[in-house]
């Protein structure tokens, strides 16, 4: 029988900016609307479609090799895992995102002391009950089953809410008084798994890939030409990871120079270098950056 592992995707929030990145690492995945098993381009990866928040405790207990959740949700589950990696996006970006302690603007509530006796609605009951005994504040922590921000101050008088941005809490009229944590996207998978060299190979490959997509997110190359009075000029324009890749052109006293850089700054950098000297600026998208 044919080596295979396990592989949990999160369903829900994360799963469209999760499959893209599995894509742009090289994996070509299909999802039905109907079925939990998405199909994916490699006979060795089976694949189930999850909850984030249940993810940490199937693959502590075996039942998938590896996942994809976020680091909240280990914690919330307190779940034994080893974490093989750490990526970077989240639903709209690519930054770690914050479960916050939010309440109605205007309100008599404006520290957590002040959340004595009150109750509190979120879906990250257990970080919430810690980050209360550690401030040595009881209140009532329930468990809310989505539209949290939609219960103050009628049906609570806080909640404990998942942010990227904090435009939906202030749309609900909210304001931020404290952040209980931080999360972000991770790799993560079951103790046995690694001890079985095959599987441990498997999932640090496709760790590899991941980071590699991930790294190229926000980057673009950038391949030039340039004539030898004006090497050195270009030269020091130039932002790269390493150093730039130079190498002679067949025409005598010209250069090709190639480099990664953060996409953000190339509409500034294209008309210096431009104006420095270079020529046949080419400007390509990247899928992988591995360092």
């Amino acid at each position: 029988m044919k080596n295979k592992i396990k592989l949990g995707l999160p369903k829900g929030s994360l799963q469209e900016s999760t499959i893209r990145v599995f894509q742009k690492a090289g994996f070509l995945i299909n999802v039905s609307s109907r079925s939990y098993f998405p199909s994916i381009d490699d006979a060795e990866i089976e694949l189930v479609l999850l909850r984030a928040q249940e993810l940490p405790r199937y693959v502590e207990n075996g039942v998938l090799d590896c996942g994809i959740t976020g680091a909240d949700w280990i914690l919330e589950n307190n779940a034994k895992i080893i974490v093989v990696t750490d990526l970077m996006y989240a639903k709209q970006s690519m930054s770690p995102i914050r479960w916050v302690l939010a309440v109605p603007c205007g309100s008599n509530i404006k520290q957590v002391k002040d959340l004595k006796g009150k109750r509190i609605a979120t879906e990250l009951v257990n970080v919430t009950k810690k980050y209360l005994k550690k401030n040595n504040v009881k209140a009532h922590v329930e468990f809310s089953w989505g539209a949290t921000e939609a219960k103050v101050p009628q049906l609570v008088d806080a909640i404990v809410e998942l942010t990227e941005t904090g435009s939906s809490l202030r749309a609900h009229n909210l304001q931020i008084i404290d952040t209980i944590c931080q999360s972000n996207t991770q790799f993560i998978a079951n103790k046995s798994a690694c001890k079985d060299k095959w599987k441990k190979d498997k999932i640090e490959n496709i760790a590899l890939l991941l980071k590699g997509a991930i790294n190229a997110e926000d980057k673009v190359g950038l391949k030039l030409n340039v004539q030898d009075r004006n090497l050195e000029k270009v030269i020091a324009l130039l932002p790269a990871m390493r150093n730039p890749t130079i190498s002679h052109l067949s025409k005598k006293g010209w250069y090709a120079i190639e480099i990664v850089s953060d996409e953000k700054i190339v509409r500034t950098l294209i008309p210096s270098l431009k104006k420095a000297g270079a020529e046949a600026i080419i400007e390509y998208n990247l899928t992988k950056v591995v360092p």
